[in-house]
């Protein structure tokens, strides 16, 4: 059986932190912009912690390992 290959969108989106969350840009972050206080604009621009519901099935597409 072939190996299962890396998703490419997720790989460029995604990365899992040495603990195994994943990491991710945040959401309402790439227009719209006015509206947004520059603080929600500052707090948007941190990489945000992918919900843990969200989690496996990033890691699968990622070809993580299963603890």
């Amino acid at each position: 059986m072939p190996k299962m290959k890396t998703h490419s969108g997720a790989k460029k989106r995604f990365k899992i932190t040495a603990t195994g969350k994943v990491r991710g840009r945040s959401a309402f972050s790439s227009h719209i912009l006015e509206k947004k206080s520059p603080k929600r604009k500052r707090r948007l621009a941190a990489p945000a912690v992918i919900s843990k519901h969200d989690e496996p099935r990033i890691k699968v597409m990622l070809g993580a390992k299963k603890k």
